[in-house]
């Protein structure tokens, strides 16, 4: 799990927690659900948002006897499906769940479409996941270093599942700002469409969140090169860290979470929070997220809205040394 999450995750004490779940507010929430729920993923099926979005929601339809409708709208690094939930009613039956890169893109457009502070409420970080760099085997690189060489003597495509999100930046930061390789961003709707570019030889490298790779990775059909997280991943272990790679102290990773719109009632944010948390605490449920690299830890709205204030500023400053855009 990513420490500096750990750290904003736990910089709130129990008044904090008090307020967030006061009892007059949540007398608010007792009747909610009052109908079908539609979480809205902004990237196309088959990524892990996609697959976070399905578990939870799943889950959330048995225990309270409502349909949750899963809308995919990819388009526009998520922009498009973002904006349509920050004008929805603000009664928490409708839901954005969105990567990492919810914080990135206000950064990375001139406009985005949305106020990652003004429009949303932030419910629960869902899952932490470290990013990856990977290629198939046919590419002649085991080690960053060597990936690297290769990207400075001829051209690399790598693949991301879209312009904005962390392995997007992950791979810039690593590839070409830190490192000076001859690299060209391939964008994708989804994880899914990104790593099957790579695994079906359209595109040579990718990079990615890991629960897409897993699979291939275990498979032989892509090689991990490293991951972004502090320590190596539990679902590859054999995978080095880029802080093994040549570049100590790097870590980033990418985040799963739940927003409602702005003006959500705060004890229907505080429902959301405390049954997402329930759910994602069902030993099936770990089963279904641990292998393929997700990690949870309980927090609080309160929490996470700390945490998106600091993610804001600190991908903005990547975004800045970068130099990446796309409009």
């Amino acid at each position: 799990m990513n420490r500096r999450l750990l750290v904003a995750l736990n910089s709130f004490g129990a008044a904090g927690v008090a307020l967030t779940f006061a009892g007059p507010i949540s007398a608010l929430a007792q009747g909610y659900p009052e109908r079908p729920l539609r979480f809205l993923v902004p990237y196309g099926p088959g990524g892990p948002t996609d697959t976070m979005a399905r578990v939870v929601g799943q889950r959330l339809s048995e225990h309270w006897g409502k349909p949750v409708v899963i809308d995919n709208r990819p388009g526009a690094t998520g922009n498009i499906g973002t904006a349509l939930v920050a004008r929805a009613t603000a009664d928490g039956h409708t839901i954005l769940v969105h990567t990492s890169a919810f914080a990135v893109n206000p950064s990375l457009f001139r406009n985005a479409g949305y106020d990652p502070f003004k429009d949303f409420a932030p419910v629960i970080v869902a899952g932490v996941t470290p990013n990856m760099l990977f290629v198939r085997p046919s590419v002649a690189a085991h080690t960053l270093a060597e990936l690297v060489s290769l990207g400075k003597a001829k051209p690399l495509n790598y693949a991301s599942p879209g312009a904005g999100t962390t392995p997007h930046l992950t791979a810039e930061l690593l590839l070409k700002t830190m490192s000076g390789a001859n690299v060209t961003h391939i964008p994708y709707t989804s994880g899914a469409l990104a790593v099957n570019a790579v695994v079906g030889g359209q595109v040579p490298v990718g990079s990615l969140a890991i629960p897409s790779v897993v699979p291939f990775v275990k498979a032989g059909r892509l090689r991990g090169i490293v991951v972004t997280s502090a320590q190596r991943a539990p679902a590859l272990p054999e995978v080095p860290t880029v802080a093994e790679s040549g570049h100590p102290g790097y870590e980033d990773y990418t985040w799963i979470a739940f927003f409602a719109p702005h003006g959500t009632p705060r004890g229907i944010v505080a429902k959301l929070n405390a049954e997402i948390t329930k759910v994602l605490q069902v030993p099936a449920v770990k089963e279904r997220l641990g292998p393929l690299g997700f990690a949870h830890n309980p927090n609080t709205p309160a929490q996470f809205a700390d945490y998106l204030k600091r993610e804001v500023v600190k991908w903005a400053k990547v975004v800045k040394d970068s130099g990446a855009r796309v409009d």
